[in-house]
């Protein structure tokens, strides 16, 4: 459920163009969030890439200034790494950064990914905070699935707390008592920060979006959270295209069916 756009209001048809205003300090705050690295680096690991990614080519959508591309690279050093992010400014701040040969950046659309230039198939695909910002999050699932070797992973990273209300609480608190007035002190502005809060709160639970993978053609559905006070706030959604799994790790510590939440 979206809220109606208003002058001035961030939403999904307009958060791109809020990216690329606050690009320039999106990494301070970030980094000011504990775990927030070590969490991306948890949900690409999570994949279970194997052989070091040798071989293997992944995209990272919604890359932004290169946090998750980073944590991609982490858990598969060797594979070839697309990175992609809607926003001018967050892929300029990205490509500042040094980056080995074999990870490139792209400027586009994660949910109008050109056949020619994004042609599958993919060994893998890590979504990090972007399905909560698209306008049509079936079909961007139904075309990253299309994009994937049969067996091969997705792994979503995101907030979702509508199944809990203690979750719902602790998520407003610190958005209102820590990120959005951090927000507006290190940039003038608290527009982004006050539309991050409302899109998790608007954002699927965690039955309905594994819900959402399984209808649109994934298999194997899994989904764990992440330790620290982002429990049950933050979770990796993983998915399999359908077919026989290849590229991945078999013995890689997975969560298992259902809701781990083991820390």
């Amino acid at each position: 459920m979206s809220p109606k756009q208003q002058p001035g209001r961030i939403d999904a048809g307009n958060v791109s163009r809020s990216f690329d205003v606050h690009a320039r300090t999106y990494d301070k705050l970030v980094g000011s969030n504990p775990g927030y690295h070590e969490h991306l680096r948890l949900s690409a690991k999570r994949m279970g890439l194997a052989g070091g990614g040798n071989g293997l080519r992944l995209l990272d959508l919604g890359c932004g200034t290169g946090a998750s591309t980073a944590a991609l690279l982490d858990a598969a050093p060797q594979a070839q790494i697309t990175a992609v992010d809607a926003s001018a400014e967050m892929l300029a701040q990205a490509t500042r950064k040094t980056w080995p040969s074999n990870v490139r950046f792209v400027h586009a659309n994660a949910e109008e990914l050109d056949p020619v230039k994004f042609a599958g198939p993919y060994d893998g695909i890590l979504a990090a905070y972007l399905l909560r910002n698209l306008t049509d999050r079936n079909a961007a699932l139904r075309r990253y699935r299309e994009l994937l070797r049969p067996g091969a992973p997705l792994a979503v990273h995101e907030y979702s707390v509508r199944d809990s209300a203690r979750s719902r609480a602790v998520w407003t608190a610190v958005c209102w008592g820590v990120i959005i007035p951090m927000g507006r002190m290190r940039t003038g502005s608290a527009d982004l920060y006050r539309y991050l809060w409302r899109s998790v709160l608007d954002f699927d639970g965690v039955e309905a979006f594994t819900g959402r993978m399984t209808a649109v053609g994934f298999e194997d559905v899994r989904v764990q959270t992440m330790p620290g006070w982002q429990q049950h706030i933050v979770h990796t959604f993983l998915g399999r295209s359908p077919g026989v799994p290849a590229g991945t790790d078999p013995d890689a510590p997975t969560p298992p069916e259902g809701l781990d939440l083991t820390k």
